[in-house]
């Protein structure tokens, strides 16, 4: 499905603030799925849509979950503990 958002831009996809939560994550999985293939072999066109698109669904997550669960080696602090500096 192609929208258009406030700005006029192109927007591919459902707005990721209508999605339920199962949904949000289902499109997180594939487009982090794709995106190595995508950035290797798809046109600057593709690359740009997808960048937008994932940055949507990225900051859709975010939004929801303010205090998700932040893995200690995740951080700077983990990987300086990780590599003895």
């Amino acid at each position: 499905m192609i929208e258009h958002d406030e700005r006029g831009t192109t927007m591919t996809g459902v707005d990721p603030g209508r999605l339920d939560d199962q949904q949000l994550m289902k499109e997180l999985e594939t487009i982090h799925r794709t995106r190595h293939d995508t950035l290797l072999y798809g046109s600057n066109d593709a690359l740009r849509a997808h960048n937008e698109r994932m940055a949507q669904l990225e900051g859709e997550y975010l939004r929801r979950n303010p205090r998700r669960t932040v893995a200690p080696g995740r951080t700077r602090e983990g990987a300086r503990d990780r590599s003895g500096d």
